[in-house]
């Protein structure tokens, strides 16, 4: 579901800063309202809009359980039942109210819902159009979270190999977020977080050819005490200089080999070593005052040039505790100590005690450890205690066993989540309460090989998966769902893994096979704390639905976004899945409940954008589609069709059939006058003129305008050519915008229709069409020659604005052109976007300008370039409320754009040191600057 943001004005934590001015404009005297003068101005809010249009303050789809539902299914069957036809707008009213018993509910709210499921306008709808919106709509929120949580890596993984093929035992990480990596023959490398080489050093020395060289079975980093702590095979853990991989010290004479080695660090100075073994024994050595004690180690006589101090004699000191449990059946796969928990967690591939979480210390026999206490410590004296490596047995309420099939092999614990995750040999990935270890709480399912590695990213809520076959799975722990799989095929890692190392902070998954790899996450880019973006992507188009009062915008993302007209939130959004193209266009249908979007894949889709269904599908025969530039929904006479231009240079009609339940539809032939004498380049634009004309547009600067209900060319422009401009190499004759006007106010027109068209260097032609069938003049429209990509025409058909590409909005009055005068300049202009603008279209009933580019914003602004706010934004407005809107502001990016820079003579001019200090020269210096213009 999409989240609504609660607004400030509703959950009474605070006021809205425009509601503080707008009550401070009303008693300028006073610097505070009680909540009761807060209530009153959002009344008048209220009441300034239409309670029939504004049906977007609450989806009661969303409001409706399991037992409603039922209701609503017996309500319309009972209706059915008596031989009526499917449900009317009226009964349906009365319906949902008395089954779903929302007293806060408006009619005018409940009919919103009726017409957002009549998407065709047939006035009347079946149990089964209820069900399918209500399913389409929770299956789209669903994938807008699921789309919110993606994942992606940067794929290929980076791969350093790995010499001589020897595995490594383990993966670790500095404070620094140095990569380091311990191989079986004792080779220590450190890596930068990209995998460049930074230190390589042996740990051991070597040895003469018939004896048996040592080995490392694991390692582990102690952080706080900058040291590398190392399990060998001879029974021994030692521990190097972080730093300069220099041997510190070592404690030998272990009873067993540990196989798997872990260290946490417990405050005050203290920590403690744990290891597993091949009996499935958890030995554990706890350190205090560990800086002093490794400072008595280090001072040890030497064994094969490392200080060396054997158990026995490690566990004499006051400050060494030492304790072994006898936990598992088998080997000990992993075993770690969690602080947080303060509990040791193993694991083991035998199924009795697959997994132990239990204390490291026994908890329960207090007279034994007073007993004990009484021994070690008696009025200060040294303690002399004999050391027994007979391990002990846990009580059975110091630890929790939980009984897994196969095994486990890997595992982690989240105290955030309350979450123990593991995995083995059956494939799957289980998900427990660490408190219960009766039966798992989820299941995830999809790994097609054993389970080695297993993290939970607190932060993202995720878990990541690494399994034998070479496969990484990153799952997201409330959903239960898999969110991306980056098998072998992907990145190319290849041998069998020996261990693996998540980096939180760094956002990678290291993996050791036959190389060294590294998967990182692509990052999105962070924006600005004052940038506010309507979408992570271009928007390419964006349109207003006036019957919902509704804005719905489209991106390159294939993303389509549902905004709230009268306070910017977004109310729903659909797309962005891998089958979907890029939106290049969109329109509505006249009544405004569907949808109909052009892409980059030649495809036309018709939505209803409510619940995101796809209803049709139309496109060509043809083998490969070019994209869609532009797409019209045309009435003629009482027919209605769907037409798109594009790339193929063809004028594509679709009829628009609601009964036809046909998911995909092809175009009718085209008019034999299209095949033969039409467009020679791309086609960009297309707009209507009621009732029968329509006027094309293309990339070689030529407006073809059709009759269309013959087929047939009435008249065609080419773009003038102006002076200076003839010679011009390069030069951009395109026509992204045609718009009609009909006026009979319009001076040099023998007829009241006029077609305008976007020319070369920011200029707008103006033509006849239905007298005379000329090119009457032209004038500049952009002030900086930019081409004009959007037009616009208010209700009265009187004002025209226009959008160039770098994002500047001009006003012009129309009615005062004449052809022969050089300067027709703008009623106003303003910087509205930062980027190409991609939408433009006139909201006459509230009086606003709604705008959308391709730096990612939607917008909306007074029809006097008021800045109202930007979509998305984090706090609501009201259209009707001016001191809700941003202005005086403007946009943030927009301010600091150098392209928005005034222009201004004193700008132009070069300052020099001696104008600072004479500025009385300074005049003179911009008379100068004048003459020279």
């Amino acid at each position: 579901m999409v989240t609504r943001r609660a607004d400030d004005s509703e959950d009474g934590r605070g006021h809205p800063e425009w509601l503080t001015r707008e009550q401070l404009k009303q008693n300028k005297r006073r610097h505070s309202f009680t909540l009761g003068e807060k209530a009153e101005i959002m009344r008048k809010h209220h009441r300034s809009i239409d309670p029939a249009r504004g049906v977007c303050s609450l989806e009661i789809d969303e409001t409706i359980s399991l037992d409603n539902l039922l209701k609503l299914e017996q309500a319309f069957q009972e209706f059915e039942a008596g031989g009526l036809r499917p449900i009317d707008a009226k009964n349906f009213g009365r319906i949902v109210t008395t089954c779903l018993g929302l007293p806060k509910t408006s009619n005018a709210q409940i009919q919103g819902l009726f017409k957002k499921i009549d998407y065709s306008g047939r006035g009347r709808i079946s149990w089964g159009d209820f069900c399918t919106h209500v399913l389409q709509s929770y299956k789209e929120r669903q994938e807008t979270i699921r789309c919110s949580k993606r994942v992606s890596f940067t794929l290929p993984a980076t791969v350093r190999t790995s010499c001589h093929g020897i595995p490594i035992v383990n993966i670790g990480s500095t404070r620094d977020d140095t990569i380091v990596t311990v191989r079986e023959d004792g080779l220590v490398c450190c890596w930068s977080p990209e995998l460049k080489p930074m230190q390589t050093r042996h740990l051991f020395t070597e040895v003469p050819a018939n004896t048996k060289s040592k080995w490392a079975s694991d390692f582990t980093v102690m952080t706080e005490y900058n040291k590398l702590v190392v399990a060998t095979g001879d029974r021994e853990i030692q521990l190097y200089e972080l730093s300069t991989l220099e041997p510190y010290c070592q404690i030998s004479a272990l009873d067993t080999v540990p196989l798997t080695v872990d260290y946490s660090h417990m405050g005050a100075d203290k920590c403690c070593i744990l290891y597993g073994d091949t009996e499935g024994c958890v030995t554990i050595i706890i350190i205090s005052s560990v800086a002093d004690t490794l400072r008595v180690w280090n001072k040890l006589p030497k064994v094969e040039d490392v200080p060396n101090i054997v158990m026995d004699n490690a566990v004499l000191s006051p400050d060494v505790t030492f304790v072994r449990w006898k936990v598992h059946q088998d080997w000990v796969t992993q075993v770690r100590y969690f602080q947080s928990f303060q509990a040791v967690v193993s694991s083991s591939n035998e199924e009795s005690s697959s997994l132990v979480i239990g204390c490291a210390l026994p908890l329960t026999d207090a007279e034994q450890q007073l007993i004990e206490i009484r021994e070690a410590c008696y009025e200060g004296k040294i303690k002399k205690v004999q050391l027994s490596w007979t391990p002990q047995q846990r009580a059975s309420c110091d630890q929790r066993v939980f009984s897994i099939y196969k095994g486990v092999k890997a595992f982690d614990l989240c105290q955030k989540h309350s979450l123990l995750v593991t995995g083995g040999m059956d494939r799957l990935i289980r998900m427990w309460n660490p408190h219960f270890s009766g039966k798992a709480t989820g299941v995830l399912k999809g790994h097609s090989a054993p389970i080695v590695y297993l993290k939970v990213s607190s932060e993202d809520g995720q878990i990541f998966s690494v399994s034998t076959d070479n496969t990484v799975k990153v799952w997201d722990i409330q959903d239960q769902c898999c969110l991306i799989i980056v098998d072998q095929k992907a990145n190319r890692i290849h041998g069998d893994i020996s261990a693996c190392l998540y980096s939180p902070a760094l956002r990678s998954l290291y993996i050791a096979a036959d190389c060294i790899a590294v998967l990182s996450q692509k990052i999105r880019p962070q924006l600005h704390s004052r940038l506010t973006v309507s979408h992570n992507e271009p928007v390419t188009c964006c349109g207003y639905s006036r019957e919902f009062r509704q804005v719905v915008s489209c991106s390159e993302g294939s993303v389509v976004k549902v905004w709230d007209f009268d306070t910017a939130r977004q109310v729903f959004e659909f797309g962005g899945t891998n089958g979907l193209s890029a939106f290049t266009c969109m329109t509505f249908d006249p009544k405004g409940r569907r949808l109909i979007t052009g892409g980059r894949n030649g495809c036309l889709k018709i939505w209803n954008f409510n619940n995101g269904q796809c209803l049709k599908t139309l496109k060509k025969d043809a083998a490969v589609c070019n994209e869609v530039c532009d797409c019209v929904f045309l009435q003629v006479h009482s027919n209605h069709y769907v037409m798109s231009v594009g790339r193929d240079r063809r004028i594509d009609i679709y009829p628009d059939l609601p009964e036809d339940h046909h998911h995909v539809q092809k175009p009718q032939p085209s008019w034999q006058d299209d095949l033969k004498n039409g467009h020679k380049g791309d086609i960009l634009c297309a707009v209507q003129c009621p009732p029968s004309l329509l006027a094309t547009s293309s990339y070689d600067g030529e407006v073809i305008v059709w009759n269309m209900v013959s087929g047939r060319i009435k008249c065609r422009f080419v773009s003038p050519v102006l002076t200076g401009q003839k010679n011009a190499e390069g030069w951009d004759i395109s026509v992204p915008s045609i718009i009609f006007l009909k006026n009979s106010k319009l001076h040099q027109f023998s007829s009241a229709t006029a077609l305008l068209s976007s020319g070369a260097s920011g200029c707008i032609n103006l033509w006849s069409v239905l007298g005379g069938q000329k090119f009457v003049g032209s004038f500049k429209a952009s002030r900086f020659q930019q081409k004009i990509i959007k037009m616009a025409k208010t209700d009265g058909e009187t004002l025209l604005y226009a959008a160039d590409r770098i994002g500047y909005v001009y006003l012009y009055n129309m009615e005062k052109f004449v052809a022969t005068q050089e300067d027709f300049g703008a009623e106003i202009f303003w910087r509205a976007h930062t980027g190409r603008i991609t939408g433009l279209q006139i909201v006459d009933s509230d009086q606003v300008v709604l705008t959308s580019s391709t730096d990612h914003t939607v917008r909306l602004w007074s029809a006097l370039g008021e800045f109202i706010g930007t979509f998305g934004q984090s706090e609501s407005w009201s259209i009707h409320i001016p001191s809700s809107w941003e202005h005086p502001a403007v946009p943030y990016q927009v301010l600091v754009d150098p392209l928005s820079m005034p222009d201004h003579d004193i700008l132009n001019t070069r300052t020099d040191l001696s104008d600072a200090i004479n500025p009385d020269n300074g005049d003179a210096h911009i008379t100068k600057a004048r003459d020279s213009q």
